[in-house]
């Protein structure tokens, strides 16, 4: 077999495996170097670069054994004894996505322990579970997104071996896998990228780090073979793209790199024959993510809608500072509901500047990933807090029932079906001591730059920070939290038996707002279906019909009915 690696910074490479001479290997065209040699699963190797004699891992290593820094080992992805033959995949429309974070979903925080809870996802009526990133680190636990090696899977996860265990263990339990990849930047310990070739922008950053090289074709490739990767050697049915408006390349590509990744995802369906779903994280609010090629789109299948999430956590918390500002307009929550993005084009007060674009007509609602919590609008609060530290039972429930009767296609963030007590809180294992408390500090200087109190920040090195995170499966059996995951069931399941609930048709999506001083009262339609939310502390009569679910059941009046305060009801025809 031969090894290449890109390496066009090194005047030398050599091969070095353990008890062995080092092997040199062979200059190409373009920066790339090879060797011929024989790696069996497990095998350990790396590569020194130039006249030192620091060992380096692969820039594409599968595998890292003792971490970021160390050698790294050959995975055979072959050896697996798939089970999954008969599995043709879920389409994203009419979906329900599950967001999950590996290290916390489980008290061992291992893939394979979260096999052992699929069977709540296929009870809740999830059809997709969404896993944040998995590829390797430095340290023990983090979000993820400090990966530097990108198709390694973390170890202390379980490895690629386990990975592939729970996708398989998935697909035998009817849901589909979405793996969320970070191409944006890398981790601040172990890339070591920059000595291997040009792989990062000079003078380009973001708001985590340097933004990768695209414009080198060596670079782009790399960024496709592993998305290929996941969604071939790993049978994953799809992958979310994180924070693609920090994707940076020059005007001269003649290609943007989302519609690159999109072009070989469906290559890949088309071979395989099951649908491969892209989903953009995309701060731009332009439908360019979603559109086909043909119309000048990317060709991507969704991407998360922030605006909606905004527009109900405005309604349900009265939070207006920051970017929630502009969502205290009482017509928020009907726009985003009938029109999708929020700010299509209108001045956006965060950005001091008019922002987005307008969603297409004819485009289908289910491109909208929306929710009413993510890991993102939970953990990027200063104390990690979730709605359920925020809101009575009453209006958690009003929640539930907005996220999935919404036009889009809703996501869970994992525990919110039962409304989990325990935070999400930012945590990260950095085994460099300056790392760790340069990262607390800036941490805290952004949070008291945005009012928050410092005190309330926990330090994301703590390990009680990251145990703080983890679920508490206990609780869900327990008074509000057992009702709360009912409702969650029975509004799957009226969400797979009312068609009305998963029409992509925004030409019936019509919403109002009533404001006045006792609070806010909205009718929602989705085709023939009401989605009736009283916000208000008094009742709120209404002309009635069959009502398919209620968070409290509204009294009768004829032929009216009388919505109690702080309260829900889906209503459509006869059933």
């Amino acid at each position: 077999m031969s090894i290449e690696v890109w390496a066009p910074n090194a005047d030398r490479v050599r091969l070095r495996r353990p008890g062995r001479d080092d092997l040199a290997m062979t200059a190409g065209d373009g920066g790339w170097w090879s060797a011929d040699v024989d790696l069996a699963d497990g095998d350990e190797y790396g590569f020194v670069l130039g006249d030192g004699d620091d060992l380096r891992p692969d820039p594409r290593s599968r595998r890292q054994p003792r971490g970021v820094h160390d050698a790294s080992a050959w995975f055979d992805a072959s050896s697996f004894a798939w089970t999954d033959a008969g599995w043709t995949g879920r389409q994203l429309a009419g979906g329900l996505i599950y967001e999950m974070h590996i290290g916390t979903f489980t008290p061992e925080g291992t893939l394979d322990a979260a096999i052992g809870r699929l069977d709540h996802l296929v009870d809740i009526g999830v059809t997709h579970v969404e896993l944040l990133p998995v590829n390797s680190f430095n340290g023990t636990h983090n979000w993820g997104y400090d990966g530097v090696l990108w198709s390694a899977v973390q170890e202390t996860y379980g490895g690629p071996a386990a990975y592939q265990r729970f996708v398989d263990a998935a697909h035998a339990a009817g849901l589909a896998v979405i793996q969320d990849v970070v191409y944006n930047h890398l981790g601040p310990s172990g890339n070591y990228l920059p000595e291997f070739g040009p792989y990062l922008r000079t003078g380009s950053r973001n708001t985590w780090g340097d933004s990768l090289n695209l414009d080198e074709r060596a670079v782009r490739d790399v960024v496709l073979d592993n998305a290929l990767m996941w969604l071939g050697d790993f049978h994953v049915d799809g992958l979310r793209l994180d924070a693609v408006h920090a994707l940076h390349e020059s005007g001269s590509s003649p290609v943007h790199i989302l519609q690159e990744i999109a072009e070989g995802a469906d290559a890949l369906s088309a071979h395989v024959g099951r649908p491969l779903s892209l989903i953009a994280e995309s701060d731009l609010n332009d439908p360019v993510m979603f559109l086909p090629r043909e119309s000048g789109g990317y060709g991507l299948a969704a991407q998360w809608s922030d605006d909606w999430h905004h527009a109900v956590h405005v309604a349900l918390t009265g939070e207006t500072v920051g970017y929630y500002e502009d969502f205290a307009d009482p017509q928020a929550l009907p726009k985003v509901w009938s029109r999708g993005f929020y700010h299509d084009g209108t001045y956006s007060s965060f950005r001091e500047r008019d922002h987005g674009r307008p969603f297409p007509e004819h485009a289908d609602s289910w491109h909208l990933v929306t929710y009413a919590q993510t890991h993102d609008q939970v953990g990027n609060r200063a104390a990690g807090d979730r709605l359920s530290a925020m809101l009575s039972p009453d209006r958690l429930a009003i929640a539930a029932v907005l996220t999935l009767t919404a036009p889009g296609t809703p996501m869970l963030f994992m525990g919110e079906e039962w409304g989990a007590s325990t935070p999400w809180q930012f945590f990260t294992s950095h085994p460099e001591p300056e790392l760790a408390e340069a990262t607390a500090k800036g941490r805290v200087a952004e949070f008291v730059k945005m009012g928050w109190d410092e005190s309330i920040v926990p330090h994301p090195n703590d390990p009680e920070t990251f145990s703080r995170s983890k679920l508490d499966w206990d609780e869900r059996a327990d008074g509000h939290h057992a009702r709360l995951l009912d409702l969650y069931r029975r509004l799957a399941r009226l969400r797979r038996e009312r068609p009305e609930l998963t029409d992509p048709r925004t030409g019936g999506h019509d919403a109002r707002v009533i404001a006045d001083g006792t609070g806010r009262r909205y009718e929602l339609h989705r085709a023939g279906a009401r989605v009736l939310v009283n916000l208000s502390p008094e009742p709120w009569e209404v002309p009635g019909g069959d009502v398919w679910l209620a968070t409290r059941d509204p009294e009768s009046a004829g032929s009216r009915l009388v919505l109690a305060p702080e309260s829900a009801v889906v209503v459509g025809p006869s059933r």
